[in-house]
């Protein structure tokens, strides 16, 4: 039974940060919202939908996500936060056609599928608020990621691979346990945005100085950071840094 639930052709899709300006039109897309609708689980008529370019199944205390999300070959948005999600299946990978955004945020991951590293389409990635202790690596194969949301996690380092995400214009890396950042972070020429709140940094690489195009470096919130000489030039030339 389907529960009563439509299908619904929308023109807009709400968007985020840098994405904004870019994304506000959308054209017609077929869209299931689900959201906060107390399901528990994923009713099995919804994975028969293939024509679905929205997907929202936010807030419904699921527990898993079956293997035949990956039949969804048209979906371009993926929203499952605010979810009770430990793990995620392989087939997600499958979901190639992602090019919008893919929301994984407020469940409680501690690893992603490898499989995702084909999601080289995906402009938007939110991974918030889940109890990831390593910066999963399959987000360094995402090429088209353009605004990257990894706050509120357990992560104590980044991978030197994080420079082959040379579309990246925002980085929110907030109330992690980073204590730096690798040098290679001033290989990324559009990164335009760089949150650090709430993470025991010690240092930072001076290769930031040198960032072409960065406008906001937040490092509010982090007594154990010494002041490096090289902020004066950055607000210098305009970048806003907050401290």
């Amino acid at each position: 039974m389907q529960m009563g639930f439509a299908l619904v052709k929308v023109d807009r899709l709400s968007v985020a940060g840098s994405m904004r300006d870019s994304m506000t039109v959308m054209p017609a897309t077929v869209e299931l919202n689900l959201w906060k609708k107390r399901l528990g689980h994923v009713p099995d008529w919804v994975w028969e939908r293939t024509e679905l370019e929205t997907l929202i199944l936010a807030d419904n205390k699921l527990m898993e996500i079956s293997d035949q999300i990956g039949g969804l070959q048209r979906l371009r948005t993926l929203d499952v936060g605010h979810n009770h999600l430990s793990q995620l299946p392989d087939t997600l990978g499958d979901l190639t056609g992602l090019n919008g955004f893919l929301y994984l945020h407020d469940n409680r991951l501690s690893s992603i599928p490898k499989s995702m590293e084909q999601l080289k389409k995906l402009r938007y990635l939110n991974l918030s608020e889940n109890v990831l202790s390593e910066f999963p690596e399959a987000v360094c194969r995402m090429a088209g990621v353009v605004e990257l949301r990894i706050t509120d996690n357990q992560i104590e380092a980044l991978p030197e691979c994080i420079a082959d995400l040379r579309n990246l214009r925002e980085l929110h890396l907030r109330n992690n346990r980073l204590p730096t950042l690798p040098a290679c972070i001033g290989k990324l020429p559009e990164l335009r945005q760089i949150d650090l709140r709430g993470n025991p940094l010690t240092s930072l690489p001076e290769a930031i100085a040198s960032m072409p195009k960065l406008e906001k470096l937040d490092l509010r919130w982090i007594p154990s950071l010494p002041w490096p000489g090289w902020i004066d030039d950055l607000e210098a030339r305009g970048c806003l840094v907050y401290r």
